[in-house]
């Protein structure tokens, strides 16, 4: 029997999912008790946000009135790449595209930021190609990446500040595409979301 993975085309066997999913459990404790003092965790993910507005909250409305949405009519968008520590720090920075050499851009804002780190991210192709890897064996001394395994977004805390920040961020008109992207700089900027890495990583799906 096969699961097929929402977002993607890929199918796995429910085996190979409910065993990837103990893994990565496995595999974090591992980690988290061998961690070398002066390292840290951490949990990557991008999200695009596009400048076309639909009202994400639901609203009430009079029964005779025709609800009335603004709608930009453009696609313009930007990627919004954001990671959490387990000490509580985070890190969102915004950039025009997704490739690997965008990627090893912010793992090195990263290093600057938490000092030497395992990065747990998911198998996007920027995340594993060629580049990257070179990359990450020149600086393996301070960075190290992790991936999960397939279809295991409950794992990573990042999801959820995606959901926030859409929801806060999309619910709301601007005229311009700066305008959207600098509401985005102030909301990462400003926003704490106090969130429990390990208790994400560690969490139980059965």
């Amino acid at each position: 029997m096969g699961i097929q993975i929402q977002g993607t085309k890929e199918k796995i066997c429910e085996c190979c999912f409910y065993k990837g999913k103990e893994e990565i459990q496995k595999r974090v404790k591992r980690i988290l008790s061998n961690l070398k003092q002066g390292w840290t965790v951490i949990v990557q993910d991008e999200s695009i946000f596009v400048y076309d507005h639909i009202f994400k909250r639901k609203k009430w409305i009079s029964a005779d009135k025709r609800p009335i949405v603004t709608v930009t009519g453009c696609r313009k968008k930007t990627i919004v790449f954001g990671c959490l520590s387990i000490k509580g720090k985070q890190l969102f920075l915004q950039y025009d595209k997704f490739n690997s050499s965008i990627f090893i851009d912010y793992l090195k804002q990263i290093q600057k930021q938490f000092g030497k780190c395992i990065v747990f991210v998911y198998r996007a192709t920027p995340h594993c190609s060629k580049i990257t890897g070179k990359y990450l064996a020149e600086n393996k001394d301070t960075i190290r990446v992790e991936y999960f395994p397939v279809g295991s977004q409950e794992f990573n805390a990042v999801e959820e500040c995606w959901r926030q920040g859409k929801y806060n961020i999309l619910s709301c008109y601007y005229s311009t595409f700066d305008s959207l992207k600098d509401a985005i700089s102030s909301y990462c900027r400003t926003r704490s979301f106090n969130l429990d890495v390990i208790k994400y990583l560690t969490r139980s799906t059965y």
